[in-house]
């Protein structure tokens, strides 16, 4: 499983000019599932998210993690994310799990942030969506669990 994380100082995703999920200060995390993920992995995936130091702390160093400042957590299905890029000028998604199983791991990594976590949104998992960020730094870190 894969998260692509960015720091941002606010984040929202639309669906059909509707606003479906939105944060302030904290992390819009684009995740990939990918066939040999399982619920181990998404729970991996989430350790990381709520814990990896990348904010700021007094002194302005990263050393800081989503839990530790209270931060939103803005998860968006991105099955891209799993494409395998290595040859040619077109991606190939094979490399993608398939959508039922996709959607099946994203709502359990969903679920546990809820219970983990107080404040956490989503896009909506298969949906043409619209996301707008502002990148905060920028920082920008791709997970993999």
């Amino acid at each position: 499983m894969k998260g692509l994380i960015q720091r941002v100082s606010g984040a929202r995703v639309e669906v059909g000019g509707e606003v479906v999920g939105a944060i302030d200060h904290g992390l819009l995390v684009l995740v990939g599932v990918e066939p040999e993920d399982s619920e181990e992995s998404a729970n991996r995936l989430l350790h990381k998210l709520l814990n990896y130091r990348v904010f700021g702390d007094d002194e302005g160093k990263m050393n800081l993690s989503l839990s530790d400042v209270g931060g939103g957590l803005l998860l968006v299905s991105q099955f891209t994310l799993a494409a395998d890029t290595r040859k040619g000028l077109r991606p190939s998604f094979s490399s993608a799990a398939p959508p039922e199983r996709g959607a099946a791991l994203f709502d359990f990594l969903v679920e546990q942030a809820r219970a983990r976590h107080s404040l956490v949104a989503t896009g909506r998992f298969g949906a043409n969506m619209q996301v707008h960020l502002v990148n905060d730094g920028p920082v920008t870190f791709l997970l993999e669990a």
